[in-house]
């Protein structure tokens, strides 16, 4: 069963998973509700801390998520790419820029390469199971902080 990653007319927030829809900020920066769940952040607004009744823990001295809900976040060494969200292992392309699968969810992407456009379950279903639901919003939404944190540092730069 497909479905569809649905992105803002600019393309640049996504606003739905497959019928699920994602909402956000006055100013639309946040995303603020996942279907029925609402999203919360800490006291500066930086990291997302829990989708509804799930919480996200950090690492100590970081941003690195280490915990989702009862889900552990495992990661490559030094923990610069999650390779395992709880029972759901990820799979990348060859260059390890795109997240190419989550558990039995197969990820699909538009013709440059850059938005992920429709994930696919294998078997038939009429919606994504919740677990794979959250795991994706989190997947994509961290891949998306870490790409915006590393332009802002390119800007820095100069």
């Amino acid at each position: 069963m497909d479905f569809e990653l649905i992105y803002d007319m600019l393309g640049n927030r996504l606003r739905a998973i497959g019928g699920v829809p994602i909402t956000y900020s006055r100013l639309g920066s946040q995303p603020r509700t996942l279907g029925p769940w609402t999203l919360e952040y800490d006291l500066l607004g930086t990291r997302l801390r829990a989708v509804g009744s799930t919480e996200i823990s950090y690492s100590r001295w970081g941003n690195v998520p280490r915990t989702v809900g009862p889900w552990n976040c495992d990661y490559r060494k030094f923990g610069t790419q999650l390779l395992r969200l709880g029972p759901h292992e990820l799979r990348y392309d060859r260059l390890g820029n795109r997240v190419r699968a989550i558990g039995p969810l197969k990820i699909f992407y538009d013709r440059l390469g850059n938005r992920p456009r429709r994930v696919q379950l294998p078997g038939e279903g009429q919606s994504l199971p919740d677990d794979l639901l959250l795991a994706i919003f989190l997947v994509l939404y961290w891949k998306e902080e870490e790409e915006e944190s590393m332009a802002a540092a390119q800007r820095r730069r100069g």
